[in-house]
């Protein structure tokens, strides 16, 4: 993630989009990537959550939807905040584009790593507007604080 390593990522993908694949879990219409705020994504040259979208996709032969979520805020890294910190970070910063797009659907939301899940909760909240839109969630790690 921060080295710009993406060659374990593209192992791990693979896994879990096997894993997807040999599941009940079977009804996805499209992979929505976490994105980045753009300042964030040249720093760093690529989005983690891209990557894994994309090995999933590459599995799955689902189409990935990174036309329908979008950062509004830019924020500062997670990873040293406590709990509650976390979630206020988040907090609205996500909008959705193109709600009609999702009418009826069911998206995969991808993420790198899951800790307290306010990441996954403000994604999930800005398709709150969409009609009959069905969420489920898949990251490539979990961890806790």
């Amino acid at each position: 993630k921060y080295k710009g390593r993406k060659y374990a990522g593209h192992f791990l993908v693979r896994l879990i989009g096997s894993a997807i694949e040999e599941s009940t879990f079977t009804s996805i219409d499209g992979i929505v990537p976490i994105p980045l705020h753009p300042a964030k994504q040249r720093r760093r040259g690529f989005n983690q959550s891209q990557v894994i979208a994309q090995g999933i996709a590459d599995v799955l032969g689902i189409e990935i939807r990174s036309d329908v979520l979008h950062r509004k805020v830019f924020t500062q890294t997670q990873t040293r905040r406590k709990r509650y910190d976390r979630w206020q970070n988040v907090e609205g910063i996500f909008g959705c584009t193109h709600p009609e797009r999702l009418k009826n659907k069911h998206i995969l939301l991808v993420d790198d790593v899951i800790t307290t899940g306010a990441t996954m909760e403000a994604a999930g909240s800005a398709f709150r507007n969409t009609e009959n839109l069905r969420i489920s969630i898949a990251e490539a790690a979990y961890t806790h604080i």
